[in-house]
């Protein structure tokens, strides 16, 4: 009775740690956001619909495997996050791999003889989960590199301003001086405006491509100065001394949380270490988790709820700015 009372008192306060994690700062958000939203509304009206249709690209190769990918929205929003990983892959080819491992993985571990099912479902999923994971690296790795070049961008497009030019021609400057990929993104920027898209849609575009908050504001500048006709170098000038203070403040705080972040790793990897030695030094120790039905039950709760501190532990020394 005491042990069934103490699942139920850890139980509850795990799930209410990752509730109060995850849920409630999104919730809080969401609410911000709403009402800004009506702020703005309540100002300028009734917004009006935009015209167009997007264009969505049909890929060859793989058809009944994309389509079913299409109806269930994953291939759309996967192509997106390998564009702007800026790699050169198919969103129905990229999850189709996943499909392939992760059923693999799932039969190689019931062949092995791991009896507990979600063990192998875990595994599998895991294992079919890597070739997003490398999508998702490659795309943060890309968009902090872009973040980092911001600033001096956004000085060069400055210093083309005052010096009398317009504002294709401060976007040329940032497309021939800066470094990838921010001079990549850029060109393709220019290109568009080449074929004869107008300043606002290639701005918008370079939005979709690149969703940094701070280069949309930066957009935005750009749309209202060339609206209104106001001197926006000024305001570009703080923004990019504002997005150096953050980044600076962002390294300050990965410098001072280092042994915190390092603790949670060792804290979060021991019962996978001791559990790796129990096997190996002891396998009847082990064996009774893999053979017996209460221990089948005792691992997969440990597996689930290990899982679920890992994220909290994430969740919490990843603030956002």
């Amino acid at each position: 009775m005491f042990l069934f009372v103490t699942f139920l008192i850890f139980s509850a306060a795990l799930f209410g740690a990752a509730f109060y994690a995850f849920v409630v700062p999104q919730r809080a958000g969401n609410q911000a956001l709403i009402g800004r939203l009506r702020e703005l509304r309540a100002r300028t009206g009734p917004a009006r619909p935009r015209g167009g249709a997007d264009l969505l690209q049909q890929q060859e190769g793989l058809n009944l495997i994309g389509r079913f990918f299409a109806w269930l929205g994953l291939q759309r929003r996967l192509q997106k996050l390998i564009a702007q990983a800026d790699l050169d892959y198919k969103a129905a080819n990229v999850l189709l791999i996943c499909l392939v491992l992760a059923v693999a993985t799932y039969f190689l571990c019931s062949a092995i003889g791991i009896p507990i099912r979600l063990v192998n479902l875990v595994l599998a999923l895991l294992i079919g989960y890597l070739p997003i994971a490398y999508i998702n690296f490659m795309r943060s790795r890309r968009l902090g590199k872009f973040e980092h070049q911001l600033p001096e961008a956004i000085n060069l497009f400055n210093r083309s301003m005052k010096a009398g030019h317009n504002i294709q021609s401060g976007l040329a400057t940032i497309a021939e001086e800066s470094l990838d990929p921010v001079r990549k993104e850029f060109k393709k920027l220019l290109e568009e405006l080449a074929l004869g898209s107008t300043t606002e849609t290639a701005l918008h575009n370079l939005g979709e491509r690149v969703p940094l908050i701070d280069l949309k504001f930066f957009i935005t500048g750009l749309i209202l100065q060339r609206q209104t006709g106001a001197n926006m170098v000024e305001v570009l000038d703080n923004l990019a001394i504002l997005i150096r203070e953050r980044l600076n403040l962002n390294e300050k705080l990965k410098a001072g949380t280092a042994q915190q972040r390092f603790s949670a790793a060792i804290f979060c990897s021991v019962p996978v270490f001791m559990g790796a030695i129990y096997a190996f030094l002891k396998p009847e120790y082990f064996s009774l988790l893999l053979e017996d039905e209460t221990g089948n039950m005792i691992l997969t709760y440990a597996i689930i709820s290990e899982t679920i501190g890992i994220l909290i532990l994430r969740k919490l020394s990843s603030p956002k700015f």
